[in-house]
């Protein structure tokens, strides 16, 4: 479990793909606490450590995964979000995220206000309906509110922090996302499936 806070930007150190996509990621973390076999999310996606060096940890990558999620449009270089995964006793400061992400939306209009940036983004149908203003989503694996909905866009805005320490600052209009949807709305709808 994680909480949609972001510790740490990775850099895509390398790619290869041998069966599953393996991938080398550069971090900030002191790479001796972790575990093999540790959970860590990158850009959102809950991937599992298979080896460590200094500085860097490799995850091996299913294509079920690179099929449901961004993770075919990273390339090396490139900056990602990372969190490691919750202990007891850590602060919950985002909300309850999993790591499983539910689809991919885009980004489909950016403009400034004041220091922020408000972001449209439009979600998958099949998704819209979990999505609710002032309701909670993770993006690239950053918990974030949303602010209004309509159909099956949504919009949010990242105060200039949000964009200093995630890969946010650099996003653009016609990026692919990754989405993860509230759990507590996904309960909700089920629940309501069956009223």
């Amino acid at each position: 479990m994680f909480t949609g806070i972001i510790t740490d930007q990775g850099q895509i150190r390398s790619l290869q793909q041998d069966g599953d996509l393996r991938a080398r990621i550069g971090c900030g973390y002191d790479t001796k606490t972790i575990a093999l076999g540790a959970s860590i999310a990158c850009d959102g996606v809950c991937l599992t450590v298979i080896e460590t060096g200094d500085n860097w940890f490799d995850v091996e990558i299913s294509a079920e995964t690179v099929s449901k999620t961004n993770l075919s449009t990273w390339s090396e270089g490139r900056a990602v979000n990372l969190e490691r995964a919750l202990k007891v006793g850590d602060e919950l400061g985002g909300h309850i995220v999993s790591g499983h992400v539910d689809g991919v939306a885009t980004i489909t209009d950016m403009r400034d206000e004041g220091g922020s940036t408000r972001v449209t983004l439009t979600a998958p149908k099949v998704l819209a309906r979990f999505i609710a203003p002032k309701g909670s989503v993770a993006l690239n694996g950053a918990s974030l509110t949303v602010n209004e909905v309509d159909g099956c866009k949504f919009g949010i805005n990242f105060i200039p922090h949000t964009k200093e320490v995630t890969t946010w600052g650099h996003a653009e209009v016609g990026d692919s996302v990754n989405l993860e949807i509230d759990t507590l709305a996904r309960y909700v709808a089920r629940l309501q499936d069956f009223a």
